[in-house]
């Protein structure tokens, strides 16, 4: 059988040197079944001409995200782009999003899924009812610890949830990056450009992310506070909430970024009634489990065997995924490669329209998108009412 063809993939943003177009297109290249062939790179049409000429390798430049996805219609099929990118900062989500997926084009976009939660839940509606692939870029959940870590809690091995601790800890912005022309501090000040919510709309959302992927649960309530510590910051650089949780437990899902020596400190703990588990990013190659009268079990990426006394059967497709034998570190590419890899075979999935059955366990939903930002919406609302219990929609 011959191989499949590569798909095309085209980015929206990106360029001026941002950071997170480059580990996406790493990403893309990962497996040799995908690659970037064209871009929209800047909001300035001369920019992003001049940036895609540029790039370390050749790729289509266009002008505009209009331009790039008006010109797929006129060319052969196995020309057209079969997804697009999104990796422009939080205002720009949207309107590039709905264009390409009421061009049929499925989507990848970074997180948060737009500006605030009207453009999220509009989204969400034109997503569910073209039924056209839409990929959410929380990292995180790329990691095959945390997939084992979510086989573990959902299989019940340490019981029912009764508090979860998930936080995002990191230090850049504990002094006025804003104003020292670093440009992801730049817009990340703009309420304009970043929302509500500038901690709790760039990390705190991959703290409720991880809490829900692992556990499986949702947030239906919370009491917040967003606070400003440097001075004179207009959005919240410390985000802290208090949760209720949808089998009725409770929760801390908080974020911080001016917590000097943190750089990328993601972490959930989960307590059980059985036994308690803790995943870290920064050590995302182990998964620990602490149970009742027993030496603490860690399980590294590798190293896991079912039924050890403790785990039971386990899922062929979860032990399929590592790339490289134990002690041989995966990362936070091959994290985001795994999520591309499992929106390849949706998006292959749509291209030969077959159904496509999004449910969360691969990659974050448009869905999950919009959780993120109701949550967000909600924080907002109870931090303005000094931390008043506030219902997610």
């Amino acid at each position: 059988m011959s191989s499949p063809r590569t798909l095309n993939v085209g980015l929206i943003g990106g360029g001026g040197g941002a950071f997170f177009a480059h580990p996406h297109q790493k990403a893309i290249h990962f497996d040799g079944t995908r690659r970037v062939v064209a871009a929209a790179l800047r909001s300035n049409p001369q920019s992003a001409l001049e940036d895609a000429a540029n790039w370390p390798y050749p790729i289509k430049g266009y002008a505009s995200y209009d331009d790039m996805i008006e010109a797929q219609e006129a060319l052969p099929v196995a020309e057209r782009l079969d997804y697009v990118v999104v990796v422009t900062p939080n205002h720009a989500h949207f309107a590039p999003s709905l264009k390409a997926i009421k061009a049929g084009i499925p989507v990848f976009c970074e997180k948060p899924l737009t500006l605030n939660h009207a453009e999220a839940r509009q989204l969400a509606a034109v997503v569910e009812e073209s039924k056209v692939p839409f990929a959410v870029a929380h990292t995180y959940l790329g990691h095959w610890s945390t997939r084992l870590a979510r086989h573990i809690v959902q299989s019940g091995l340490i019981g029912d949830v009764r508090w979860v601790d998930s936080s995002y800890i990191q230090g850049w912005l504990a002094g006025k990056a804003e104003e020292q022309g670093v440009q992801q501090a730049e817009w990340r000040a703009d309420p304009n450009k970043t929302g509500a919510s500038n901690c709790g709309g760039d990390i705190g959302t991959h703290a409720l992310m991880q809490l829900r992927y692992v556990t499986g649960l949702n947030v239906s309530k919370v009491s917040a506070r967003l606070e400003s510590m440097v001075e004179g910051r207009s959005l919240d650089d410390h985000f802290t909430t208090y949760c209720e949780l949808s089998n009725g437990a409770k929760a801390l899902v908080r974020a911080s970024q001016i917590c000097i020596g943190h750089k990328n400190d993601l972490s959930i703990e989960v307590n059980g009634s059985l036994g308690t588990l803790v995943w870290r990013q920064e050590d995302s190659e182990a998964v620990k489990v602490m149970l009742p009268g027993q030496p603490d079990r860690i399980y590294w990426r590798g190293e896991v065997t079912a039924n050890d006394g403790f785990l039971g059967e386990l899922p062929d497709d979860l032990m399929s995924q590592p790339t490289l034998p134990s002690g041989h570190g995966e990362g936070f590419h091959d994290a985001l490669a795994r999520l591309h890899r499992d929106f390849e075979c949706d998006v292959r999935a749509y291209n030969a329209e077959e159904t496509v059955n999004a449910d969360g366990s691969k990659y974050a939903t448009v869905e999950d998108g919009r959780i993120g930002l109701a949550f967000i919406e909600a924080a907002v609302a109870s931090s303005a009412q000094d931390g008043k219990w506030t219902v997610l929609d």
